[in-house]
């Protein structure tokens, strides 16, 4: 047994793409489209606002692409990417995303797209592998110039440039900024792995510091420093921590 009934979001920042879809929807009975996004930032509100079932979700978009908005709801809503360009096609299917449709796609296909939504929703399984392809997306985009940061159904993008340090704290790593502090799950490995090693560097466990953020390094006690930044802050410098920073300063 299927599931007859879809709550769907389209997002694709092309009106007449989105009109495509809407006419394919209205051949299928218990679809209905609860939102039309044109663009990432509106596709997070929706999807935080409106738990949809499904996301029709376009890859190459302004503002957001459709793998940041990926980045950004996780696993929250199963997705069927749609786009142009099919060299993304490896990365989807590797992640057993429940399709992929290439433009411009029939109706024939965006039905055979829909039964297997209905299977994999019949059987609880969402986005298995989400993690995978946005850490496969990132590592060919490092280093970063941005992070994305979702805060309920609000996007913060923060320049990488603007960023003071970031902090381990649990499960998540706040990122500092201007006096702000913006949480986000994710580890700080990862973020390290992302960011130009010769601006970021690890100075302890627990953070990682810009280094044009630095107004000096003090002894603190025996092996034992702090690094102070031009704002005040003062942030622990771990022996293996001073061997890093001292390579770039």
């Amino acid at each position: 047994m299927t599931i007859d009934s879809l709550r769907v979001v389209v997002v694709d920042d092309e009106p007449l793409a989105r009109a495509v879809v809407r006419e394919y929807v209205a051949a299928h009975p218990g679809v209905e489209i609860v939102a039309e996004c044109a663009n990432g930032f509106e596709a997070v509100k929706a999807v935080s606002e409106l738990s949809p079932d499904l996301m029709l979700l376009d890859v190459q978009m302004p503002k957001l692409s459709g793998f940041e908005v990926l980045e950004l709801i996780g696993r929250s809503v199963p997705v069927i990417f749609t786009t142009a360009y099919d060299q993304y096609a490896l990365n989807a299917f590797e992640v057993h995303a429940i399709d992929y449709l290439l433009k411009p796609f029939s109706a024939e296909r965006f039905a055979e797209a829909l039964t297997r939504a209905r299977e994999r929703l019949t059987a609880r399984d969402g986005m298995p592998g989400v993690d995978a392809l946005v850490d496969g997306i990132r590592a060919n985009q490092t280093p970063l110039e941005r992070v994305l940061i979702r805060d309920g159904s609000k996007v913060h993008v923060l320049p990488v440039d603007k960023i003071d340090y970031v902090e381990a704290q649990d499960d998540y790593v706040a990122f500092h900024s201007d006096g702000k502090s913006y949480l986000k799950d994710q580890t700080l490995a990862a973020v390290e792995g992302l960011l130009e090693p010769s601006r970021f560097v690890r100075i302890h466990r627990s953070y990682l510091l810009n280094i044009e953020r630095i107004a000096r390094v003090e002894l603190y006690a025996k092996d034992s420093r702090v690094a102070i930044l031009r704002d005040g802050v003062k942030l622990p410098v771990s022996r293996a921590g001073y061997a890093r920073l001292a390579k770039l300063l």
